[in-house]
């Protein structure tokens, strides 16, 4: 099932840490796109939808629906809502486009455009790359901008955060098996679906490439675009150590971070995992690759899942998020008991079964993990980050 709207969807995604969020808070400058907080719907839900059971059914319909509409990071993107009303209104209104995810997912993305007064929406979640399949079965004239950044700098950033990767090898990695995800795509879909934004163009030239991705999408190019840092989005994000710059004017000083940041054993370990897709996107200067043992390999996939549920309740981590995300587990399980669902379909969706389902599922830590630490849950948004 799809739904095409006369005002194409703007989906823009990337590995997180390349500038997704810069790009979002731009576009949302624009008169006439308007661009919430990240849904992460793809990863989350759309992978799952056999466990809802038959969508015709309107009581799973309205289970997809509230989960959807009361899960966001940033509860109902802002808006001024009654929460008690929200998840019906959601439902309705999904029910002129269908009764599917993408008519829930439509329904929310234009309620928030009506809220902003604009005609046109745009959404950003980084994992969308790995669903970029899926994102055009339901919306089939999307247009996607896909920005890439130099794997080495975002590895940097990945072990400087407090959310993802935590050491080279998963950081390189995870970052690696993003880009080769939309290879196919890069190549196939038409030029007026499909545009390549490249962070060190965009930041030493944001004028240029801004008018470029302007044409690209059909929108005429303003000034306007260049002040996203005055928006309450990104001053919001700018309090924070993971979104700092995005609270100042466009700057090239992060491009090249990983020569400070990563020692040259890191490099090396990086240009092992990722140095063929660095290579192919262009980047050059990398180091002379340093090969992993097969046990060096599972050291580093075990010491990474460690760190990611130990630190998950830290300053600045991502437990109300991770939280939910559990709690979206359980309702899975509750259902299998109830006899919605039994058993998962064959061929099992992706990411169902792959080695990292739970990260790429929108996952910030494995479960085997939390219950490891014996870690609590956390709903309240004061340890929040957007």
């Amino acid at each position: 099932m799809a739904v095409t709207l006369d005002k194409r969807p703007i989906f823009v995604t990337g590995s997180e840490r390349s500038g997704t969020t810069l790009i979002m808070t731009i576009l949302g400058c624009h008169p006439n796109i308007a661009v919430p907080e990240v849904t992460w719907y793809y990863p989350r839900f759309r992978p799952w939808l056999f466990t809802y059971g038959e969508l015709s059914v309107q009581e799973n319909f309205k289970t997809l629906v509230n989960e959807m509409a009361y899960g966001l990071r940033k509860p109902f993107f802002g808006m001024d809502v009654n929460p008690a009303t929200f998840g019906g209104e959601i439902h309705d209104r999904a029910m002129t486009f269908e009764q599917s995810f993408a008519g829930v997912f439509a329904a929310m993305l234009a309620q928030f455009a009506d809220d902003q007064h604009k005609p046109r929406w745009g959404e950003k979640t980084p994992y969308n790359l790995f669903y970029i399949e899926q994102l055009l079965e339901d919306f089939p004239n999307a247009q996607i901008v896909f920005i890439t950044r130099d794997g080495r700098d975002v590895c940097a950033e990945f072990l400087a955060s407090s959310f993802g990767p935590t050491n080279i090898y998963s950081a390189a990695e995870l970052w690696d098996s993003g880009q080769k995800s939309v290879r196919a795509f890069r190549e196939s879909l038409s030029a007026d679906q499909w545009y390549d934004v490249s962070y060190e163009e965009l930041v030493r030239d944001p004028v240029t490439e801004l008018k470029r991705l302007c044409r690209f999408l059909d929108e005429d190019y303003i000034d306007e675009l260049l002040e996203f840092h005055t928006t309450p989005t990104a001053q919001q994000r700018g309090r924070t150590k993971d979104n700092a710059p995005l609270g100042h004017p466009i700057s090239d000083k992060y491009v090249g971070r990983y020569k400070q940041e990563l020692s040259l054993q890191d490099q090396r370990i990086l240009a092992w995992t990722a140095g063929d897709t660095l290579r192919e996107l262009g980047y050059d200067d990398i180091a002379e690759p340093h090969a992993l043992t097969e046990e060096q390999v599972a050291f580093f996939e075990e010491m990474d899942g460690r760190y990611r549920a130990a630190t998950l309740e830290a300053p600045g981590g991502w437990i109300v998020m991770e939280s939910y995300n559990d709690w979206l587990l359980d309702q899975r399980e509750a259902r299998r008991k109830a006899g919605v669902w039994s058993q998962v379909p064959d061929p099992a969706p992706f990411p169902v079964g792959h080695k990292h389902e739970e990260y790429l599922s929108g996952m910030r830590a494995q479960r085997r993990w939390k219950e490891h630490f014996c870690i609590k849950r956390e709903y309240s948004q004061s340890k929040s980050i957007l």
